[in-house]
């Protein structure tokens, strides 16, 4: 049986101890300790941003030559001198593709996606949309990712997506699917590390 929900867990306490404005920057953290997708100089999006917390720690990975992109429905409070933020739905396919011409030409190298929707409590409705939402993620990968660059997408697993990374494969040379310590007991989450084809 699963622990119950905690708000001010451990991670949350180390989070604002270290400065960082939510508890899941140790997921990506962790991520990319063990799969090593930054670098410095990286072009990165971050879809779902808010409040920012992995636009923190993607600043401090790719350096001052770096640059991060991130976008949510909600504002952001200014992150660092190299991460740019928009207010936008991924949803809104044109206002996105605008703001993301606005960025440059250049694909990016990194696509990073926290994105998860407002749960209702049905595990199976909640599950059909988180797999929308990363499918979403997916397309933007496709079409803005460059060749041999990676994509990090939260997922809930459910019924749906053995059928969701059957999908991805058609579009990635490689996909891993990881837990993560930080994740809460009750979560179905997981996390999606996907390497483009080299075209």
């Amino acid at each position: 049986m699963p622990k119950p929900y905690t708000p001010n867990d451990k991670w949350s306490r180390r989070a604002a101890a270290e400065g960082f404005r939510a508890r899941s920057v140790y997921k990506l953290q962790e991520l990319d300790e063990r799969y090593h997708f930054f670098a410095a100089g990286m072009r990165v999006l971050d879809v779902g941003a808010a409040p920012g917390s992995w636009l923190q720690y993607a600043a401090k990975a790719v350096g001052p030559r770096g640059m991060v992109l991130g976008i949510d429905f909600m504002p952001i409070e200014p992150v660092a001198s190299n991460v740019r933020t928009c207010v936008c739905d991924v949803l809104d396919q044109v206002a996105l593709e605008k703001e993301l011409r606005s960025f440059g030409r250049e694909k990016f190298d990194l696509i990073l996606s926290d994105l998860a929707p407002n749960t209702s409590g049905i595990k199976d409705r909640d599950q059909w949309r988180s797999i929308e939402l990363s499918r979403q993620v997916a397309l933007l990968a496709v079409k803005y990712l460059r060749s041999d660059g990676v994509v990090v997408m939260k997922v809930f697993r459910g019924r749906d997506f053995d059928q969701f990374t059957h999908e991805l494969r058609s579009h990635f040379r490689s996909l891993k699917v990881a837990s993560v310590k930080a994740s809460r007991d009750r979560s179905r989450e997981v996390y999606l590390v996907c390497r483009r084809e080299n075209q």
